[in-house]
Parts: structure tokens; sequence; C-alpha cells
């Protein structure tokens, strides 16, 4: 079987890329070990300001709307919903975190993410913000891994590297392809070719409950986030761990959640629970992603690294990845993996 690229991990990153270059015309096969991995997790926030201070995400102001047309886009194309537009409310904690959220909302920037202080009869004073939302990865996730089953270029499998084979083409078992491109999430610190790039790996513990009180009409960020789902279910997190690197469930992250949030909802201190989980955030040393062709092996490329802003930055750096891979453009340097070329390991004769 020839295709044009291979692409390893069908998380959001290798979804959303192996999708766009099916639409551009190129054939495409993807393998995916088919375990839970940190977009099936993740809670899909997109959220333009973020902080202490309240600062916009880099390059929010292209990526947010192209983020938001390009899963409306997929909205029409698969007939389902997947991104939920809702108001956030940022409990100020305290006068510092106020004053801060009034110098933002003096700037004309940020005017059309934050709509004022307000105090709220629950939670006291409270930024309100606009244009945030979540996605549901999920969902989103099923449906895309069924369009490539449709097109008989999808496999279940665990990767073996020792299998691949550099040449002209990269061959790896009955496949042949002109790249491949790994998506492969916080497995890439075990990658031998691109395990040099600096990693900072956090893992994440979310908990799903359920509770006929919890408020529907706004997602919350006290620290910790809730965003409501259907049927009274929402979720809560996530955990902030570089220590314990594995996707293990812990008693300890079950208590820091429920902890935080009783104390600004006690009577969520009865909800049911539904599930918890856990899984490895791919977060990078200078806060950029990994994108962009080995230094040493062309065939080989890396779309990762975009953290817990993955929901927010994939669709535009998918679209650009593809514009770079059919030779229409360059990469963005902050991007692009040459960056981080002297830490590439010397080669022993």
């Amino acid at each position: 079987m020839k295709f044009d690229f291979l692409i390893i991990g069908q998380g959001l990153a290798g979804s959303l890329l192996a999708f766009e270059l099916i639409q551009r015309g190129f054939k495409v096969f993807v393998i995916d070990n088919g375990l839970e991995n940190a977009s099936q997790v993740a809670a899909g926030l997109i959220n333009p300001v973020t902080g202490m201070r309240f600062v916009k995400s880099s390059d929010v102001d292209v990526l947010l709307p192209f983020a938001k047309n390009h899963y409306q886009a997929l909205e029409r194309f698969f007939k389902q919903s997947f991104y939920i537009k809702k108001p956030m409310l940022r409990l100020l904690k305290n006068n510092k975190e106020i004053e801060n959220a009034r110098k933002r909302l003096d700037n004309p920037d940020y005017a059309t993410y934050l709509s004022g202080i307000v105090e709220n009869e629950k939670f006291g004073m409270v930024l309100e913000q606009q244009q945030t939302a979540y996605l549901l990865i999920v969902r989103l996730l099923v449906a895309l891994k069924q369009f490539f089953i449709s097109r008989q270029c999808y496999q279940q499998a665990s990767l073996d590297y020792k299998e691949i084979k550099l040449s002209e083409f990269v061959s790896y078992q009955a496949i042949k392809a002109k790249q491949l491109i790994f998506c492969e999430g916080y497995l890439a610190r075990d990658n031998p070719w691109f395990s040099y790039l600096p990693f900072q790996l956090v893992k994440g513990e979310i908990l799903t409950l359920q509770h006929q009180q919890v408020p529907s009409s706004f997602l919350l960020n006290y620290g910790h986030w809730m965003i409501p789902l259907d049927d009274f279910n929402f979720r809560t997190g996530a955990t902030f761990d570089r220590e314990n690197i594995n996707t293990q469930v812990t008693e300890s992250g079950r208590d820091e959640l429920l902890t935080s949030l009783k104390v600004i909802m006690p009577e969520l201190a009865q909800a049911e629970f539904i599930k918890q989980q856990a899984n490895v955030r791919p977060c990078t040393l200078d806060k950029q992603p990994f994108i962009g062709l080995h230094p040493r092996y062309s065939q080989l490329a890396i779309f990762n690294g975009f953290g817990a802003k993955g929901s927010l930055q994939i669709p535009y750096y998918a679209q650009q990845f593809v514009d770079f891979l059919s030779k229409k453009q360059n990469l963005s340097a902050k991007v692009d993996i040459q960056r981080m070329e002297t830490r590439l390991p010397a080669v022993r004769d």
C-alpha cells in the first residue's frame, strides 16, 4: 500500500491534520494504538484570556476565529455539534486580581474578550469573559475515526519503531509513504528520532460528576474550571503534576478537585461521581508547538506539543503545516522544530 503520508496517532492533532491532508487530495493512512489519549481526556476548553494577569493567548486574534470557523465547518460536514460556545465567569480572589482585571478592561485590545466585572450573588466579584467555549473532543474524534475507516485508511495497532525503515520512502510493515508524521502526544518522549525535543510533560486529572443544581449557562474558572454538560453532568479539573508522568488516577487528585469545587459551591458536595480520568499533556519548554521535518531525515516529521491549548491552536497550524508540506509556504520560525536543532544529538561514527 502506497500513500503520501502515514500519520501516527489519532488524537486531535493527528485527526485534524489527516483530515486536512485528505481534503487537499493527498492519500493518507492513520495508525493509532486505540488507547485513551490526552485529547480524549482533555476538557477542550477554549479560553482567550488566561493566567493571574489575564493575558491574551499568543496569536489568539488569529487562532480563535480560525478554530471557530474550522469546527463549524466540521459540524456541517458531519452534521453534529462539536463547538459549544458559553461565556465564562472568572472568580476574582483578591484586590490584586480585581486591579489586573480592570487594567485589561481599559485596554481596547481586550474588548472582544472581556465584558466587565460584576458582583455575583453566589461567587462574589467575577470577571465576565466572552468568546469562550469548549470542544466535544471525543465526539469529534469518533466522527473522524469513522471517516477514516470508511475510506479504509485507518488501522488500530501499536507502533513498533524498529519496523520503520527509511529510504527514499518510509516503510512500515506493508505500508509505504513519502513521509511519516508523528502525532503521538506525550509518547514522543520515547521516539528515537524526536525524543531530543524539550517537552515539559504535565499530568492532569479530571472528574465527571452529576448534580441537579450545577449551573448550566456558563463556564466557571476558579483556579480550576467547571464545564457544564448535558443531563446535569459536568466536568472539573485539572490537576497539575510534573513529577508523576503516567495515566493513573489518584485519590489525591480526586480530593484536590472535590475540595476546590466544594469551596465555591458547597451544594455540590453531594454530586454523584461518574468517572475520573488522567492523562499527560505534551507541553513544551518554550510554550510553542513542535512542527516540522526532522533535521536529518526529511522523510520524518512531527506535529505535536500543543499542550492545554490544542483545541485553540491545532486547526490553524494543521492548515499551515499542510501548506508547508505542499510547498506553498514556509513554517513560522517560532513553531518550526529547526529552532531546537542545537539540541539534536551528535551523529556517531
